[in-house]
Order: C-alpha cells, then structure tokens, then sequence
C-alpha cells in the first residue's frame, strides 16, 4: 500500500495540520504495516501557479513546445503521476481566509488533468482516480461547522469534497480541528476531536481497489 502524505501550511512546526498528518500518517502505518510513505511538502517544494505555458500540453500541443512549458509539464507530470500511484492520501489543509493554501490550490491545478484524473463523455464527467482513500486533516481557527453561516463561509472542506468527487474518489474523510485560536482549552479540545477522528479512520482501513477493466 502506497501513502502520499500532503502538507501545505506556512507556519512549519507551529502549525496543528502538520501536527495532525504526522499523527495521522504514523498511526496509519502502525495499523497497516507495509505501508510505504512519500511526503509532499508544498511549502518547501511549491508548484508555480498554473499558467498558459503548464496549460499548453494538455490543449493537444506537442511541437514546439518552449523550454518553459516543457518544464513546466514535467512539474504536472510529476505531480500527477505521484497522486496517481498512492492508495490513501493525507491532506494537510489549514484554512486560510476562508480556502484553502495557494500552494495546495496549485497541486490541485497541476493533476487536474484530462485524461488522466478526469474525463468528459456523452453523459457527463467521469473521475479516472477511483478507488482511493483521502484524508484530509482540517485545522480552523474558528468554528465553522456548527452553524449554516459558519458553514456558509467554509471554502475548505467543501471545495476539497467536491474536487476529489470529480476526480471519482467516493472515499473522503475528514480529520478537523477547529476553534484551535479560540483559547487554550478550546484548541485542547479541538485537537483531542481530531485524535478521535484519526482513530476512528485508521480502524476503518482503506477503500477496496477499483478493478481494472478487461
């Protein structure tokens, strides 16, 4: 089983997302032994933002490529092809001014591809990255999934059901620890919630494999 361990928060060993994939990361592969785990830091190892010349391969244009676009494939490539490889996912997401990161917006640009996570057809979108487990570890200053305003403002867990949905991952969960800047007895107690949910996901185990089609 291949694990892609995902963090994207600025704030380094300051940070509670970091905190918690790690944790989760570690009981997962105390769970599951044979696990094997990659780590993607998006802060240390950044995806430029997607532009017209990362665009430009996947519009059908292989010739003449510039120097730039070609680099700038190889990063997608990269990206995607390592998504792609993992069985279970753990993504660190803290949310920020109500979104999530630039950086982990720029992964999601980058193996958003056609043909590849996704495809369009005559009845619709289909996600191609089926049969994978996503976790993703939520951090939240604040309290938002207590009320329909807060929820209303929430572009972060939201935004990251919906785009593993369309890659076809029916299997998303969510480690969230939230109201961790609201006092200490609160972030105590956001963080023993989020101990709980890990707990609970690594009992649960992996999604099956999607059977290759004959």
């Amino acid at each position: 089983m291949q694990l892609l361990h995902i963090d994207s928060a600025i704030t380094g060993n300051a940070s509670v997302s970091r905190q918690l994939t790690a944790r989760t990361v570690a009981a997962w592969v105390a769970a599951h032994p044979g696990t094997t785990v990659q780590h993607l830091d998006l802060v240390a190892d950044a995806p430029n933002h997607f532009t017209m010349d990362s665009m430009s391969p996947r519009t059908g244009q292989t010739e003449g490529l510039s120097e730039t676009q070609q680099r700038e494939n190889a990063v997608s490539e990269r990206l995607v092809s390592q998504f792609l490889a993992a069985d279970v996912v753990v993504v660190g997401a803290p949310f920020y001014n109500f979104g999530i990161p630039t950086q982990l917006k720029a992964w999601i640009d980058r193996i958003a591809q056609p043909g590849r996570t996704f495809r369009y057809t005559a009845s619709g979108p289909e996600g191609l990255a089926k049969g994978k487990t996503v976790i993703v570890v939520s951090s939240r200053g604040g309290v938002y999934s207590t009320s329909e305003g807060g929820r209303a403002l929430e572009h972060q867990e939201s935004y990251l059901q919906t785009v593993f949905g369309f890659f076809g991952i029916t299997d998303v969960r969510f480690v969230r620890a939230e109201g961790v800047a609201m006092g200490g007895d609160a972030k105590s107690a956001a963080l023993a919630s989020a101990e709980r949910d890990i707990e609970q996901h690594v009992r649960t185990g992996a999604a099956a494999p999607v059977a290759e089609a004959a």
